[in-house]
């Protein structure tokens, strides 16, 4: 088995690809240790020393690092602990966890500004992040103010803001004019 590396926008995070599939659909995100007992993949990579976060995408895995610990020296921990998973047969995810569309839902007088927001993250935004090693979900939307969940390279990256300013909200504002700001939320 051969795992690919490859930098991310975030300093603190790498993007591992194993060359075979890690999720059928949807993420998994692991902003810490507590709730990656669903996860035997997740569990593995949180016992190498220094591992800050962990997240899924369909075909990769996003390890984010603590400051206090340089890539040489924990990059190939994490290697052998994804290469011995993919080896033991164990399912990435553990029994029936829920990795769908990642959203928040919504009800109300905006649904379908919302669904726009929605349709517009996933087809324009999600691939582009998901390039570099993260996501970005829908959390809410309340008076012209999107909300946005960040998540994998994406939390945290240095270029996030630029990223949610001029990119997202650029796009959202052109084809939604009901769209004022966009913002983010830690979840």
């Amino acid at each position: 088995m051969f795992i690919q590396t490859e930098s991310t926008p975030n300093p603190a995070t790498l993007k591992f690809l194993p060359g075979q599939a890690v999720l059928e659909t949807g993420t998994a995100d692991f902003p810490s240790p507590e709730g990656a007992e669903v996860s035997p993949l997740a569990q593995r990579i949180f016992a190498v020393s220094g591992v800050a976060a962990v997240f899924f995408g369909t075909d990769f895995v996003t390890v984010t690092k603590s400051d206090a610990v340089e890539w040489d020296h924990i990059k190939p921990a994490i290697l052998g602990a994804i290469m011995e998973h993919f080896q033991s047969g164990q399912p990435v995810m553990s029994g029936e966890n829920d990795t769908a569309s990642g959203h928040a839902e919504h009800t109300g007088p905006d649904s379908e500004i919302v669904d726009q927001i929605k349709e517009l993250l996933d087809t324009r935004v999600r691939p582009a992040v998901a390039q570099d090693g993260g996501d970005i979900t829908f959390h809410g939307f309340d008076r012209g103010i999107v909300y946005l969940h960040m998540q994998g390279a994406c939390a945290g990256c240095p270029s996030s803001t630029l990223t949610l300013k001029m990119g997202i909200e650029n796009l959202l504002r052109h084809y939604i004019p009901e769209v004022l700001e966009v913002r983010p939320v830690a979840v």
